[in-house]
């Protein structure tokens, strides 16, 4: 097996754990802060299911950009793509945005400036890091 593919599946099992629990911890708040909050056993259980998948797709998506012999348009694209669909199918399922297509268009916009400024800022830092260690060499 591809040693990207076992580390994309290594990365999201040790984190897939944590969505779940960021999850309860949200519904635990919102149980106590919003008036007639209530959720299903079925609701429930699609939230943890997706919620877990998201995040092992999340954590599993970042060994594109350590993918050394891809340039790195394409990386981002791969890392881009898995994370919207995840994104979206998560939120549609969970009913946590409504399957309408303006909203969906808001989401696709609010999800791609969230994510190229955040890529953005982590290639900045990175660079700079660079920068400081070649100077030091």
């Amino acid at each position: 097996m591809n040693k990207y593919v076992k580390e994309f599946f290594h990365r999201g099992l040790i984190f897939a754990g944590f969505g779940p629990i960021v999850l309860g911890i949200i519904y635990c708040i919102l149980s106590y802060t919003v008036r007639g909050f209530t959720l299903t056993g079925g609701e429930t259980f699609v939230a943890i299911v997706s919620i877990y998948l998201l995040a092992f797709l999340q954590a599993g998506a970042t060994v594109f950009n350590q993918i050394e012999s891809w340039p790195v348009p394409k990386s981002l694209l791969c890392h881009f793509g898995v994370l919207y669909v995840a994104y979206v199918t998560c939120y549609l399922v969970n009913t946590w945005i409504p399957f309408n297509w303006s909203v969906i268009l808001i989401f696709t916009a609010i999800f791609v400036l969230t994510f190229f400024v955040i890529w953005f800022i982590v290639y900045a830092i990175v660079k700079s890091t660079e920068k400081k260690l070649n100077r030091k060499i």
